[in-house]
């Protein structure tokens, strides 16, 4: 029965934050009234995992696992559905965030990533090392590692696996979630940051904007710090009012223990 529990409760939060990548539809709507919100206070929540679509699962495993450091934590063939998935990690599922890939056989849909989702993030201590090492085998760098502006702190690069998922590389110090976050694009970035607090209960643990480059972040999670915990980071691009879904990028579970109260408040 605990089992059974745990899995409930995991769906229906993936049904949560698969509902608001929709365009930010629902954030723009679902916004529930602060004498319902004392569950916030008292629960205890965390990222599971997120899941996409990949054309190739053998060559998204080896790209993960040797450019990226992720470990294959399962794997699944499922013949008579033709389709296959893994779960890829750098750490167990029970204390890490993971990503879930699954692989369609013998499909005429072709994966489309489309723009609503923007990027995966891992903190590394070496960026420069693992730059080169994607770059020699192949791999397109978008962004070559530097700051964010002249004389920061922050040192990042960017890069696409095999079919087009971009990932974010930060230069950081040792963390206990390597995988650090994942960037879903906003049309309302206020109300994507206040639907993520009242209804998921995260913390908004940091805003910026980069007028040079035309778009304002919000950085929103469960924890204070987000150099230690999984965040997601929302970004506005200036003047972009709509994206599209695509079928690449499917969810984001996550669990915490007031699950009903959290799935009434994304439908006051």
């Amino acid at each position: 029965m605990y089992i059974y529990t745990t899995m409930v409760k995991q769906l229906v939060c993936g049904i949560l934050l698969f509902l608001s990548l929709m365009g930010s539809s629902m954030a723009a709507r679902a916004v529930p009234h602060d004498d319902v919100l004392e569950w916030v206070q008292k629960d205890s929540r965390r990222f599971l995992r997120a899941n996409i679509r990949v054309s190739d699962l053998d060559r998204t495993i080896k790209f993960y696992t040797e450019l990226f450091g992720l470990k294959v934590l399962s794997r699944k063939d499922f013949p008579e559905e033709k389709y296959s998935n893994a779960i890829v990690g750098f750490g167990p599922e029970e204390s890490h965030f993971v990503i879930g890939l699954t692989c369609h056989h013998n499909t005429t849909d072709k994966l489309d990533i489309g723009t609503a989702f923007s990027h995966f993030g891992i903190a590394t201590q070496d960026i420069y090392n693992t730059v080169e090492k994607v770059r020699a085998s192949g791999g397109v760098i978008t962004r070559e590692p530097g700051p964010l502006v002249e004389g920061g702190d922050t040192v990042y690069a960017f890069m696409n696996d095999p079919d087009g998922y971009s990932f974010e590389l930060l230069q950081r110090p040792p963390t206990p979630e390597p995988l650090s976050h994942i960037c879903l694009n906003v049309i309302d970035l206020n109300r994507s940051i206040e639907f993520y607090n009242k209804s998921l209960g995260m913390n908004l643990l940091l805003k910026f904007d980069v007028p040079q480059e035309q778009y304002t972040v919000g950085m929103v999670g469960y924890g204070s710090n987000l150099t230690q915990t999984v965040v997601i980071e929302l970004k506005y691009n200036y003047n972009v009012t709509a994206y599209k879904r695509g079928n690449g990028y499917a969810q984001v579970s996550y669990t915490h223990a007031y699950l009903y109260i959290s799935f009434s408040q994304t439908h006051k």
